[in-house]
């Protein structure tokens, strides 16, 4: 059962803190998700056929054929319409990760100040011992997003290989699959762990040094908007080499897989240090607005529900 919306909890130093409902948490994270989805899945496609082109882009047409294949000569709304493959796999494996990620680190965190608050604020200092806690808990689930690495897979793969499916459905493929549906875990761990270490550290930073406040869930409209841009630009950063390793060996044709490893020697060898920050100005610049905008709303609508439900 639930505790009571923003239950009182004491932790480890003896200080009080607020606790979210349940109910609280998986309303803010899953509006969050479902609203970044209607949103931003065209930006996400175009970034992720960025990150897995190998070819240098030298002019307007080669960019058209990268980001449209098929569609690069074809009407502008059939080039828009192109940008949703794999719709409805982004649509389960986004609206499962946001609850996951976003209702899933308060639960760590509550479990860590509970625990260990005295051991980050004696590690690192009061206040950014806080910060510190609040990035440990986003490393340590953002490491277990892996469960939902298929889902992932099918979405990117319908994005940027749609020919990998051969005319198969979700059922059939994952009898053909099995596990290596779970292909590039490791490397999306490595990814996860400082992307969400640095995403929920930087928002937890921004609150307390830039805004000075004790209780997070204090944070106006205004505060959390400017928390989560630099959550967001900290995680993108940390993240993109491991995320663009991570991309190529989801991307692959199921019967001819290639290891992290391998993609990473040839990145390196091929197409020089740079290449693992492919698609990074993009991230910024479209998948950015899409991780603040998720991430602002679901640390503004999880408080905002935890006074209602």
């Amino acid at each position: 059962m639930s505790p009571p919306a923003m239950a009182p909890v004491l932790g480890v130093a003896g200080k009080e803190f607020k606790r979210e409902s349940g109910t609280a948490r998986l309303l803010g994270s899953g509006s969050a998700g479902i609203a970044e989805l209607m949103i931003f899945h065209p930006v996400d496609t175009i970034a992720k056929r960025l990150m897995s082109n190998s070819t240098r882009v030298t002019s307007v047409s080669a960019l058209n054929t990268v980001v449209f294949r098929d569609f690069a000569q074809a009407p502008v709304l059939s080039k828009f319409t192109s940008l949703f493959p794999g719709l409805g796999y982004a649509a389960g494996y986004k609206i499962l990760q946001r609850i996951y990620k976003y209702g899933g680190q308060p639960y760590v965190r509550d479990y860590l100040t509970e625990h260990h608050a005295r051991d980050f604020d004696s590690a690192f200092g009061k206040g950014t011992g806080k910060a510190m806690l609040n990035a440990t808990a986003g490393s340590l689930i953002g490491i277990g997003e892996i469960v939902l690495l298929p889902l992932d897979i099918l979405k990117i793969k319908r994005q940027t290989n749609p020919e990998a499916f051969r005319s198969r459905g979700f059922f059939r493929i994952v009898a053909d699959e099995g596990m290596g549906l779970y292909r590039g875990a490791g490397w999306t761990a490595a990814r996860n762990a400082p992307g969400s270490f640095a995403l929920f550290g930087g928002s937890a930073w921004a609150k307390e040094k830039i805004f000075k406040l004790e209780d997070y869930n204090a944070a106006t409209w205004g505060q959390n908007f400017v928390a989560s841009i630099v959550g967001s630009s900290a995680s993108l950063i940390v993240s993109s080499p491991l995320d663009v390793i991570k991309t190529r060996v989801q991307n692959r044709n199921f019967e001819n897989p290639e290891s992290g490893i391998r993609i990473l020697t040839n990145m390196a060898k091929n197409e020089g240090v740079t290449s693992f920050f492919k698609g990074l100005g993009p991230k910024m610049l479209m998948t950015g607005p899409k991780l603040v905008f998720s991430f602002w709303l679901a640390q503004t609508l999880i408080p905002a529900f935890g006074k209602v439900v």
